[in-house]
């Protein structure tokens, strides 16, 4: 069975020889392959090399795109300032005001140096282990890009205070989101993450009314161009777990404080859940002992249709061994 076959055979409840295994590798990747976590985010060819030396290493079942959340925010007119070791830091939102929705339209996914990039780092990864492997690509969520736009403090009272103005640009941001994530797909892309952190900082009721819709518009866009989806929330999505298991994602991701038999019940058997013990206090902290034991507790958790993961990126400094502690090689 490749590795590819694992994954599908785990989304369709089909059998399969051994649980997948896709942990999210960024800088990990990027220091282990010899590289600063900047190289990985700004140069395609350090990023597929650190993804194909991770999947190979730790003999994962899929190579992904993800790097940081700034690429479609570059992509409309951010300024960033670039440290070796973490991600870009903003030099100013681009919405200061509410007069400045109007700098919120079509980006050039061509041409813009970051969106263009991801695209090469795809086609790399396809080209390379496309046959074999699933390829992850990437897109921001509506309301993590309207709050990387706008900033997450002034997005989330724009909800309270002006629902209207964040749902028009959201239209345009979703819209963006779709014809990335179009391009990846015919760049070599089976599967898109969709990562939409701050969706865990607004309570149940208002997820299911302003954000909701749009990340369901934008994976019925993915499933219609013929990829799959998983959706990556970090946080407690606890109170909310039922209505994203309303999106259609083929996966949701589960952050490590949101329990697994709980979520398991909230969104039923036939949809596949990937996480989620702790990344820090479990993997990075932890002996490679307690990693497997924890490991082990989620595939008990968690039943058949699960792909194993930590529940959230694996974090810089995290001993190789506690990594194999998990990881099929």
């Amino acid at each position: 069975m490749t590795p590819k076959e694992r994954i599908y055979a785990t989304l369709q409840g089909k059998p399969y020889d051994r649980p997948a295994v896709t942990p999210i590798f960024m800088a990990w990747a990027a220091n282990y392959a010899g590289h600063t976590y900047r190289d990985y985010y700004l140069n395609a060819d350090v990023l597929a090399r650190a993804q194909l030396a991770v999947t190979r290493d730790f003999n994962l079942d899929q190579v992904s795109a993800i790097s940081d959340p700034f690429r479609e925010a570059s992509a409309y007119g951010m300024q960033f300032d670039y440290p070796e070791e973490g991600v870009g830091r903003p030099r100013d939102i681009l919405i200061k005001s509410l007069d400045d929705i109007s700098k919120i339209g079509p980006i050039d996914i061509q041409n813009s140096p970051r969106t263009k990039d991801r695209l090469e780092g795809v086609a790399k990864l396809a080209a390379e282990l496309g046959q074999t492997h699933s390829v992850l690509g990437w897109v921001e969520g509506p309301i993590a890009e309207y709050g990387d736009l706008r900033g997450v403090e002034n997005a989330l009272m724009d909800l309270i205070d002006k629902p209207d103005i964040f749902a028009d640009a959201c239209r345009i941001i979703t819209q963006n989101a779709i014809e990335f994530v179009r391009a990846q797909i015919k760049a070599g892309a089976d599967m898109i993450g969709i990562g939409d952190a701050a969706a865990s900082l607004i309570g149940p009721d208002m997820y299911a009314e302003h954000v909701l819709p749009f990340e369901k518009q934008l994976i019925d866009e993915i499933h219609n161009a013929g990829a799959t989806v998983k959706l990556h929330i970090c946080g407690n999505i606890s109170k909310s777990i039922d209505h994203i298991a309303k999106t259609g994602a083929d996966i949701i991701d589960i952050d490590w404080m949101v329990p697994l038999e709980m979520a398991r019940k909230a969104v039923g058997e036939g949809t596949t859940l990937a996480g989620n013990f702790d990344p820090a206090a479990i993997l990075l902290q932890a002996t490679p002992q307690e990693v497997a034991k924890a490991a082990k507790n989620c595939l008990k958790a968690a039943g058949k249709n699960f792909i194993l993961q930590p529940g959230c990126e694996v974090p810089p400094g995290t001993p190789r061994q506690n990594i194999q502690a998990f990881c099929p090689a």
